[in-house]
């Protein structure tokens, strides 16, 4: 469970196991959890995160876009 980063209580990170899926990448804190996809930018799923957190986790994801997608097409070889 490769962590790509953390942004104040977050932690950016997607599951090895994950190849077969489009790129994206979880978000936790605490036992709230997000996904949103790289390609574009959308939220997949989330739980127990507040819509208006889930605003500015999207922010993040936007802001950190090209790490994000580097960070997963090296891990998994896209």
């Amino acid at each position: 469970m490769p962590t790509v980063m953390r942004i104040g209580p977050y932690r950016f990170f997607f599951y090895s196991n994950e190849r077969g899926e489009p790129a994206h990448i979880h978000i936790q804190r605490d036992q709230s959890l997000a996904k949103f996809w790289l390609n574009p930018v959308t939220l997949a799923s989330s739980k127990h995160f507040a819509a208006s957190e889930l605003t500015v986790l999207r922010q993040h994801v936007e802001h950190h876009l090209q790490a994000l997608r580097e960070a997963w097409n090296e891990y998994h070889g896209n």
